[in-house]
């Protein structure tokens, strides 16, 4: 392909293109609008023309909240267009008629590029020049073909953008955070994560296979612009039901709504108990006024139905290339295109997917830990004089597994708090929204990083699917573990007479027998090398993240092999885990072309809570 058909250049979709906020304003203010409604009416209705801003005012002419000064949320999303849209419009109603739940169904096809914020109405159109000069920045380096890789879960369905592309679409983010900081005064969090156009989330397990069968149909390849467009919703409304009205309804008490066809109604399900059997209480976008309606005059619609669209940047392929792509099409027969087209595009398509299929190691902390918070004695607080656990305190664990030497065992394997298990939980919700695909996980003999592999599995919906690999190789530094002796650790027995799901067939690069005492950190560094190799070279080579669950000690000691650099300094090397948190995390991605791998930002952000002091409620009686 030719330098010049990849060519991209940009249309901005903004149809009054010169006509600032003084010529939209005026004919209001002449009218006799006030300049503040005046501006809410502009914004609500995206800025388009005077005559609907004045249309929208005369609506909400009664509407209690006219004067209040509420702004708009606003987003920023990349969407397909073409031939591309189509079919994911013809998946949206299949898989509706098919899964009757999928949450997916409430917005439209889109790729999130910043989460909402609010903007005040008089500055709106800077968000317009801030999409434009993202859009023009970044207009040279925009993929002609934006690749995608279905990627299939229990809980979620969608296609990910990786590599080049990905890198790209997130400039695109930053720099629209960036001038819309500037020249709007908002506050604007870009998505730098795993970018994702979600096809199903939230469904039902029984209805994966069918979803997944209905994506199949979804040829990446498809013809497609994409457009970057700016939206915004009433935030007062974000978790409100939202209806379409099917009928007109003409109010025959006071206290009712007008119904045209057509009109969506904002529902709170918190506030009906005032409503009777068949009504509802809702507030109506159109007028903006509260009232009863008829249920049966309305259908359930769609999150996104009450958005408006403002303006869009467009990135569409140069004219000499669609004339070549409309040339192709013209020869089609039977309305199938030419085998050696087909041909190439499947090739094209493959090609760009191996070339952003990308394995990944996550390292990870475990979670809190007993004696992190009740100390070296935390056994003799839980300890009956029979040698039984009971619970002290809330933040110690329900309950432990057996031991063959009974709870004394627990005294240098402590397992995680209440809130230790509370931040491993937390830690796997969040991977699970990032969209991260983990496909093998590697933990420590430790206790504790067995519990946190498995409550992090487990919020994953992957506890039964993967089997959890215990390398001794990554157990902690032993000059760090107090005895003259390794920690009496579980063994895998005991562990799966506990419910965890370890896997027996795994063969370790250390078994826990060779862990030696107080060794060296020459030893200890060479060890987490040697067992990094082993943890990669046991996973199969396509894409994927590799989940290590082990100590602080370990995002140092485990991802610097992978860099290709040698170990820091003791010294340094101390000072910096002190400073690692509970589910702290540092994640490397390998490039497959070069072969190297690279520290890039973690999929989820730092868990971040502060202490509290022991309290004693006897403090509180009289006489204290």
């Amino acid at each position: 392909m030719a330098a010049a058909e990849t060519q991209l250049y940009a249309k901005v979709s903004n149809k009054h293109k010169g006509r600032g906020t003084a010529s939209l304003l005026d004919p209001l203010l002449g009218m006799g609008f006030p300049a503040h409604t005046a501006l809410k009416a502009l914004a609500a209705t995206g800025r388009k023309t005077a005559e609907e801003a004045c249309d929208w005012l005369r609506c909400h002419r009664n509407d209690p909240s006219l004067d209040d000064p509420i702004p708009q949320e606003y987003a920023l999303f990349l969407c397909p267009t073409g031939t591309l849209l189509e079919k994911l419009q013809e998946f949206w109603r299949e898989s509706k008629r098919q899964c009757t739940k999928n949450r997916a169904h409430e917005v439209f096809p889109h790729i999130t590029l910043c989460d909402f914020f609010t903007c005040e109405d008089h500055k709106v159109e800077c968000l317009y020049e801030a999409l434009k000069r993202a859009g023009d920045r970044i207009l040279g380096s925009f993929p002609a073909v934006v690749p995608l890789v279905l990627h299939s879960s229990v809980s979620y369905l969608g296609f990910f953008v990786n590599d080049g592309p990905a890198d790209v679409i997130r400039e695109l983010a930053l720099t629209f955070a960036t001038e819309a900081s500037v020249l709007a005064d908002c506050t604007v969090k870009p998505c730098t994560k795993q970018l994702h156009l979600t096809l199903a989330h939230k469904f039902y397990p029984h209805h994966q296979r069918t979803l997944e069968e209905l994506a199949r149909a979804i040829y990446p390849g498809h013809s497609c612009q994409w457009t970057a467009a700016i939206y915004s919703r009433d935030m007062r409304f974000v978790h409100y039901q939202t209806l379409k009205a099917l009928f007109q309804y003409k109010p025959q008490n006071v206290d009712e709504l007008t119904l045209s066809p057509g009109d969506y109604i904002f529902v709170d399900p918190t506030q009906q108990e005032e409503a009777s059997e068949g009504w509802v209480i809702g507030i109506s976008q159109r007028t903006g006024c509260q009232g009863f309606l008829p249920e049966n005059y309305t259908e359930p619609a769609g999150e996104s139905d009450t958005w408006v669209k403002h303006r869009t940047y467009t990135f569409s392929l140069a004219m000499d290339l669609m004339s070549r792509k409309d040339g192709e099409a013209s020869s089609r027969r039977n309305g199938e295109p030419h085998p050696s087209q087909t041909s190439r595009d499947i090739s094209s398509i493959q090609a760009l997917q191996a070339t952003i299929a990308r394995r990944s190691v996550l390292v990870v902390r475990h979670g809190e830990r007993v004696d992190q918070i009740f100390g070296k004695s935390w056994l003799q607080q839980c300890s009956t004089p029979d040698g039984k656990y009971y619970r002290p305190d809330l933040n110690f664990p329900y309950s432990l597994p057996r031991r063959r030497n009974g709870i004394k065992d627990f005294e240098n394997d402590p397992p995680l708090s209440s809130c230790g298990i509370f931040q491993s939980r937390m830690a796997g919700e969040a991977l699970l929204d990032s969209g991260i695909r983990v496909t093998a996980v590697f933990t420590s003999p430790a206790l504790r990083c067995v519990q946190t592999a498995r409550h992090i599995l487990e919020e994953l919906k992957l506890e039964k699917r993967i089997k959890i690999r215990v390398e001794p190789g990554i157990f902690e530094w032993t000059k760090w573990e107090s005895g003259k002796t390794t920690p009496a650790l579980m063994t895998l027995d005991e562990l799966k007479e506990a419910n965890f799901n370890v896997s027996t067939e795994y063969r370790p690069a250390f078994p826990l027998a060779s862990l030696l005492p107080a060794e060296s950190y020459d030893e200890y560094v060479e060890r987490c090398a040697v067992s990094v190799g082993r943890i990669i070279s046991a996973c199969p080579q396509d894409a994927g993240v590799i989940l290590i669950v082990s100590h602080g000690s370990a995002l140092d000691s485990c991802t610097r092999p992978l860099l290709g650099l040698p170990p820091r300094d003791s010294g340094d090397f101390a000072q910096l885990v002190r400073k690692v948190p509970s589910l702290g995390m540092c994640f490397c991605e390998q490039n497959r072309e070069e072969g190297r791998w690279e520290l890039v930002s973690p999929p989820v952000k730092t868990l971040t809570h502060g202490a509290n002091s022991a309290f004693n409620w006897r403090n509180w009686l009289p006489g204290s």
